[in-house]
C-alpha cells in the first residue's frame, strides 16, 4: 500500500524544480494531485505526467497572491476530489538581490507578496478543509538562507521571508494542533531548478563579503547541488502518517552546505 492512497494534496509552484517534483512524488505515492502555478503550459505538463503515469491530477493556473484566485482554487479542488489532506506551500520567487539602500520598495513588496502573502492565502483558504477531513498536513517550501545561511549577496527581501516561513511554521504547528493540522517546512539548499533563471542581481560586490569554504562547499556531495527530487522525498514523509508526530520542524535539505557559512 502507498503512503497516500485515498489522500488529496496541493502543491503550489507545480510547474516546474521542486514544487513539480513534489506533485510526481506524492502521485507516485497514491495521492490525488491540485498541481497549480502561474503558467499554464508548464502546470498543464504535471498533471499530465501523473495521469499518464497513472494517477489523479488537476491544472489550475492562479496568481497566489490573489485572494479570491486562491480561495477559488482550493474550493474547486475539493468539488473535484471531494477532500484535502496535504498543503504545500511552495511557490516562491528569489526575486532582487541588492543592496538595501539601492533595492526599491516596489522590489521589496514584490518579494515580500508572493513568498509571505502567498504563502498565507494557500494555508488560509486551505485550514478549513483539511479540519473537514480530520487533519492533515502542511509542509512550506522555505530555504537555508535566512533560517542558517546568510551569506548571500543583497537577499535581504528574500532571506527575511524565509525566516518568517520558519516562523509560521512554528507559530501554526500550536495553532493548528489541536485541530490535527501538521505544520512543517522544509529549508533546501542549492538545488538544481530554474528559480535563479528569473533572479535578478545588481552590485553584488558591494552587498558581498567574501566566504572561504573548505574544498567543496556541499560536503555530502562535494559540492554539487541537489536534486529537486531530494527536497521531494522529504515532503512526502511530512505529508504522510509515517510522519504523524512531527510538527514544527524544519528540515534543512542542503547536504551541510549550510552548516559552513
Amino acid at each position: 500500500m502507498a503512503l497516500l492512497d485515498g489522500k488529496v494534496a496541493l502543491v503550489t509552484g507545480a510547474g516546474s524544480g521542486i514544487g513539480k517534483a513534489t506533485a510526481l512524488a506524492l502521485a507516485r505515492e497514491g495521492a490525488a494531485l491540485i498541481v497549480m502555478s502561474r503558467t499554464q503550459a508548464e502546470v498543464e505538463a504535471t498533471a499530465a505526467e501523473i495521469e499518464q503515469a497513472g494517477g489523479r491530477a488537476w491544472a489550475a493556473t492562479a496568481d497566489v497572491t490573489d485572494d479570491a484566485a486562491m480561495k477559488k482554487l482550493v474550493a474547486e479542488g475539493i468539488e473535484r476530489f471531494g477532500r484535502l489532506d496535504a498543503v504545500v506551500a511552495n511557490a516562491g520567487i528569489n526575486g532582487v538581490w541588492a543592496p538595501i539602500e539601492t533595492l526599491t520598495p516596489e522590489e521589496w513588496d514584490k518579494t515580500i507578496s508572493v513568498n509571505l502573502r502567498g504563502t498565507y492565502l494557500t494555508i488560509h483558504h486551505s485550514v478549513p478543509a483539511l479540519e473537514q477531513a480530520g487533519g492533515g498536513s502542511i509542509v512550506i517550501v522555505s530555504s537555508i538562507n535566512g533560517t542558517r545561511s546568510f551569506s548571500t549577496p543583497g537577499a535581504s527581501a528574500y532571506s527575511a521571508t524565509k525566516a518568517a516561513q520558519v516562523a509560521m511554521a512554528q507559530q501554526l504547528a500550536l495553532e493548528l494542533g489541536q485541530r490535527k493540522i501538521r505544520v512543517n517546512a522544509v529549508c533546501p539548499g542549492a538545488i538544481e531548478s530554474q528559480i535563479d533563471d528569473n533572479t535578478e542581481k545588481r552590485d553584488s560586490d558591494k552587498a558581498g563579503i567574501p566566504v572561504e569554504f573548505p574544498e567543496g562547499d556541499i560536503p555530502l556531495t562535494g559540492g554539487k547541488s541537489g536534486k529537486a527530487a531530494d527536497v521531494a522525498d522529504v515532503i512526502v514523509f511530512l505529508c504522510s502518517d509515517a510522519a504523524r508526530h512531527v510538527t514544527g520542524t524544519p528540515v534543512w535539505i542542503d547536504g551541510g552546505q549550510s552548516l559552513l557559512r
